[in-house]
């Protein structure tokens, strides 16, 4: 698992249902909008907030997610 935030990606330790967590030597401070993706594949957007650190890790929370969505955009015509 991976976050994207501001064109760069950083590696997740451990991801919750309630936010994440990542190492904080290797990632910066994030705030606001990240894309959360699984491999290749994007799972959500989230907004998130700082909720603890230790002295090897950051933990985020979710204050909103909003899942990727993997169907096309529907249409208003017939095809």
């Amino acid at each position: 698992m991976t976050i994207h935030a501001g064109g760069q990606v950083y590696p997740v330790l451990r991801i919750f249902s309630h936010g994440f967590e990542v190492d904080k030597e290797r990632t910066p401070r994030l705030r606001g909008l990240v894309d959360i993706y699984d491999g290749p594949q994007q799972l959500a957007r989230a907004l998130v907030v700082v909720t603890a650190e230790s002295a090897e890790a950051r933990r985020y929370e979710f204050k909103r997610t909003t899942p990727a969505v993997s169907d096309p955009p529907p249409v208003d015509f017939v095809r």
